[in-house]
């Protein structure tokens, strides 16, 4: 089980406070309910969506099936890439963030399969994801002269997430930012004619 802690813990405890924290809003909120937390631009707003993360939408009973199958696939092959990189002893902030992602996606997983069956309004795999994180950091109306959008209202940051959803952002992206550290590769060394170091 070496290379195996860290990883498996992390995976645990997103699961956990993702799964916790969307099973109190689910059982204590009314959906479209929501209480400040810091002013107005730190909100919990109770929201459930049938897609993808951040409250996209994979439209119909059929594209909401297909997605749920397609997240248990993709979360299998994340679970082997993880296995693959913890044996071949990858960085380990590389393994951490696939652990992230691998977490986040098997998070959202639970509500897509189960939530459905469990709260009793779907079928096994019609399930609605939980949200409830809203970050309306910026609102205003956009200029008149701004193209396509003058006039209109904005909002930033507009989409509902929830603890799933950051953990697969954050693997993400630290994965981006690092990569080049993540995935250097190792300098060869042979020992030339005259007992010398040589890099390949």
């Amino acid at each position: 089980m070496k290379g195996y802690s860290k990883p498996l813990l992390v995976i645990f405890l997103v699961l956990l406070v993702d799964q916790v924290l969307k099973t109190w809003i689910k059982t204590n909120m009314y959906v479209g309910q929501e209480f400040k937390i810091i002013g107005n631009w730190f909100i919990i707003h109770f929201t459930e969506n049938n897609g993808m993360a951040f409250g996209m939408e994979f439209g119909g009973e059929f594209g909401k099936l297909a997605l749920s199958l397609f997240r248990i696939a993709a979360v299998a092959a994340i679970g082997y890439g993880l296995h693959y990189l913890i044996q071949h002893k990858y960085h380990r902030g590389l393994v951490l963030n696939v652990a992230l992602i691998f977490a986040g996606a098997l998070g959202n997983i639970i509500d897509s399969v189960a939530y459905g069956k469990i709260y009793g309004y779907s079928t096994l795999f019609h399930g609605r994801v939980v949200d409830m994180f809203y970050f309306p950091i910026l609102e205003g109306i956009f200029p008149k002269w701004v193209p396509i959008w003058g006039g209109e209202d904005y909002i930033f940051f507009r989409p509902v997430f929830n603890v799933a959803d950051a953990a697969i952002s954050v693997g993400v992206i630290a994965i981006l930012i690092f990569q080049k550290k993540y995935f250097k590769e190792e300098v060869k060394e042979e020992i030339g004619p005259n007992n010398e170091v040589v890099e390949d």
